[in-house]
């Protein structure tokens, strides 16, 4: 049958043609890299079938190929496009509201095919923190490359001046980086593209594991990128070079990337500009993207090319310095082979760069390199042989180096020889694909052997209710109105196919007490100690516990966290649980909450902290909570989300109300769930308690009559 691989790549625009490259800062070298991995697994024999999921999108200001469901990439190859959030597109910060509900139409959509992926490639910490919670709730192993991550950004951006306040609202860092640490919690292997990212960057995280990560460089198309041949036509990159440059032979400067800050481009200009030699004997060619009118474009990108126009102009350098608005995707190799003809040198002087794919391209067309000494070059240029590595951070230096790859043309040839044997031998498709299989087959056979394949296929005994729907019994039946209990129970009794089921903090004892007191219709579903218990009627859910107790260590959590008291204070035994340690807050202070993960982290336990009411902290198995719990039972009974119905109120519930579940917020709820106003699923009553959840009712037509 062979291997079925999932790929996650969820921002940016992704089509099996033309790519937008350079567009904005979301379609760059990790989208190259997805679309053509997965072209080459669907080309390998061992494989049966490779799916791309990645965000279907209506917008008017982009192609239609965006809005098409499936797109074809080969014989056993497919993009698959799945509507989450806003119809329009999105940067990727905004994203992160809706990822819970591309997570549960992921779920759906692999139970109702014939069989399950043998592993899912998350790439990013948005589709990273999808692919977590699907490894969570179907057992598929886990791949995760980051390709650039949050915890080396903000480090980077602090180094600039920047606030890290700022950044957070700006970034979403604070949410990247514990997607990141979701991700390698529970993923299977890491995939990195150097050894410095390894040992540097993800090191820094403490949900690392280094003994599952692999260092296996990306792959060169040598189809597309190969060196010039005597009967190369190069007269279409002549014409895009004509209007800028007077003497149009002279070896050049490439650079080719898109316009973020990052990239660094105008220091590259300065140089050339300072530069008497670069400016006499060499032109600079820049191809930052395309554009029409840079007002339609990202602030970013309108910034870095004002700076670049503002330096053409400062040293007078019209006439030696090209930077077309239009190019084509297939271009990109014709542009590497005709400054590699002309005996020039590929410039990537980029602040930090995590791999640096387009090295390899340059180098496989004969195009020799200087290149910032940081991340991926180090490894590339190690190979290599073939340019100079170079502080970019200091303008002398980099001048230097650029200067010195153009002075002597022996060693240019050397270098241009050098470059195209290690990619041919060192980093072809071939070889990074033949690698990847291995690595991932091996790692995916091993985390099968612990999974119960199959256990959500109708494998409970329960017969399955019409729709369900699940009453917050902490705090919005927590003081009825006696008539709104009698109206509540009237409605309820007179729809035959619904279900009830109960959420609280409470053990199941305690909670069925509670309950009782309010003469509602007995629930079919408890999910009792915040998310660690469940029982359908009287009869628990071992297998539940089993599943999410794996790696929990009570002892441990509560020796970790001992160091925080008197600041959280250990609740009565019986608000307690086998698989929950509860903390009353000295004071309600969101800013435990980090201070609690970073102690577990540290202490590298499989537990996380759940705030409620902002002085309740409860400490849980990684894989457990109310939603989890959840999700659980809606796949073992095999009932859609979309019949599903989740009332929630207070501040540590919002997660239930996240997805393809209907949600009813009452008009008494807590402030910390306002944000919740952009799901389209969530309705706000104006009406407290049980009457705001028959407004509810009410409002998605959720009761039949």
């Amino acid at each position: 049958m062979g291997f079925y691989v999932l790929h996650l790549h969820l921002h940016g625009l992704l089509r099996g043609h033309d790519l937008e490259l350079g567009r904005d800062p979301d379609t760059g070298g990790q989208t190259t890299y997805v679309l053509e991995l997965a072209q080459a697994l669907a080309a390998r024999p061992e494989v049966g079938r490779v799916e791309v999921a990645t965000r279907l999108i209506h917008d008017r200001r982009l192609s239609m190929d965006y809005a098409r469901a499936e797109e074809s990439i080969g014989v056993d190859g497919v993009i698959r496009r799945f509507a989450f959030g806003p119809r329009r597109y999105l940067r990727k910060e905004l994203l992160w509201p809706y990822l819970d509900e591309l997570a549960d139409t992921l779920a759906e959509h692999l139970v109702q095919g014939e069989r399950l992926p043998d592993w899912i490639h998350a790439h990013y910490a948005d589709a990273g923190y999808v692919g977590a919670l699907l490894r969570r709730r179907l057992g598929i192993p886990l791949v995760f490359s980051g390709h650039s991550l949050g915890r080396e950004k903000r480090r980077r951006l602090m180094r600039t001046g920047l606030d890290p306040l700022q950044i957070d609202s700006q970034y979403a860092m604070a949410r990247r980086i514990d997607a990141e640490e979701l991700a390698l919690a529970h993923a299977n292997l890491v995939i990195t593209s150097t050894r410095q990212e390894l040992e540097q960057q993800y090191a820094r995280y403490g949900r690392f594991v280094a003994e599952q990560a692999r260092v296996i460089a990306p792959g060169v198309n040598a189809a597309q990128f190969f060196p010039p041949r005597a009967s190369h036509d190069f007269t279409a990159i002549d014409a895009l070079m004509q209007p800028f440059l007077r003497r149009p032979t002279l070896p050049p400067l490439l650079a080719i990337c898109r316009a973020d800050h990052r990239k660094n481009i105008p220091a590259l200009v300065e140089v050339f500009g300072l530069s008497e030699r670069l400016r006499r004997h060499h032109n600079l060619v820049l191809v930052l993207g395309c554009r029409e009118d840079p007002r339609q474009l990202e602030k970013q990108q309108r910034e870095v090319l004002q700076q670049v126009f503002e330096q053409v102009d400062r040293y007078n350098l019209y006439g030696c310095v090209a930077y077309p608005k239009q190019h084509q995707r297939s271009q990109i190799p014709d542009i590497y082979r005709w400054a590699s003809r002309l005996g020039g040198v590929f410039v990537n002087p980029a602040l930090t760069e995590p791999f640096g794919l387009t090295l390899l391209e340059a180098s496989a067309c004969g195009l020799p390199v200087v290149a910032t000494d940081d991340g991926g070059p180090r490894d590339i240029l190690a190979r290599t042989a073939n340019g100079l590595l170079v502080d970019v951070s200091d303008l002398d230096a980099l001048q230097q180096a650029v200067e010195e790859s153009l002075s002597d043309r022996q060693r240019w040839g050397r270098w241009r020889d050098n470059g195209i044997e290690a990619v041919s031998r060192a980093f072809s498709w071939d070889a990074h694909v033949s690698r990847y299989l291995a690595e991932a087959s091996a790692s995916a056979r091993e985390a099968s052997r612990q999974r119960a394949v199959g256990w959500f296929r109708g494998s409970s005994a329960v017969e399955r209710p019409q729709r369900l729907l699940v009453l917050d019994l902490d705090a919005s039946l927590a003081a009825p109105e006696l008539l709104s209990l009698v109206e509540l129970e009237r409605r309820l009794q007179a729809d035959p196919g619904l279900a009830l089921g109960v959420c609280t903090g409470r053990g199941f004892k305690a909670a069925r007490v509670r309950y009782q007191e309010l003469h509602l219709p007995e629930p079919l579903l408890w999910i009792t100690q915040a998310g660690t218990e469940i029982h359908v009627g009287e009869c628990a859910d071992h297998y539940w516990q089993h599943q999410i107790g794996r790696h929990w260590d009570r002892d441990a959590v509560q020796a970790a966290l001992a160091e925080l008291e008197p600041r959280l204070v250990p609740q009565s035994p019986a608000d307690q649980g086998p698989y929950k340690v509860s903390y009353t807050l000295a004071e309600p202070n969101q800013g435990m909450l980090p201070l609690v993960r970073q102690s577990l982290r540290s202490h590298g336990l499989q537990a996380r902290p759940h705030l409620f009411q902002h002085w309740y902290l409860d400490v849980l198995p990684l894989t457990a909570s109310k939603a989890e719990a959840l999700h659980y039972v809606a796949l073992r009974w095999g009932l859609p989300l979309s019949s599903i119905l989740v009332e929630a109120c207070q501040q540590g519930d919002g997660e239930l109300l996240q997805g393809l579940s209907y949600g009813v917020v009452p008009c008494d709820h807590d402030p910390a769930l306002e944000g919740l106003r952009l799901h389209r699923r969530v309705f706000f009553s104006s009406r407290p308690q049980a009457w705001g959840l028959l407004e509810g009712l009410d409002h998605h037509r959720f009761l039949r009559r």
